[in-house]
């Protein structure tokens, strides 16, 4: 059965997407860590990090770098904080979490945003990009 990440890249379900090329999908995160959490997905389809293609899990890490500095743009955050942690979709993703103390990387503080304000977080992360 696909990922949930899968049926979003597919077209099947919506996201807020930040940037899309030929071998990744960057998306806001549906639960926010802190404002301004995205997620970047290898379009393929893949469990662990260690079995993506070489090119897509560059792709991925190069996308990071490129959104992390949109983030702290957008946010004025410390430090833009990264998990790999693959639990909860299994589909290799990378969470992008702005932070400024270590405390800010807790899962369990996610929360979901109105849609205005997930539109308005998408709009200015894009400007930045």
């Amino acid at each position: 059965m696909a990922s949930i990440f899968t049926k979003i890249i597919q077209g099947e379900l919506p996201a807020y997407k930040v940037l899309e090329d030929e071998l990744t999908i960057a998306i806001l995160a549906l639960d926010q860590v802190n404002p301004g959490h995205v997620i970047v997905i290898p379009k393929q389809e893949v469990n662990h990090w260690y079995s993506v293609p070489a090119d897509a899990y560059t792709q991925v890490g190069l996308n990071a770098q490129k959104i992390a500095k949109a983030i702290t743009q957008v946010t004025g955050c410390e430090r833009v904080l990264t998990a790999a942690v693959g639990f909860e979709v299994p589909h290799y993703h990378l969470h992008l979490i702005p932070a400024w103390s270590m405390a800010d990387l807790d899962f369990k503080k996610a929360q979901r945003l109105p849609a205005e304000e997930m539109q308005t977080l998408l709009s200015k992360l894009q400007k930045h990009l």
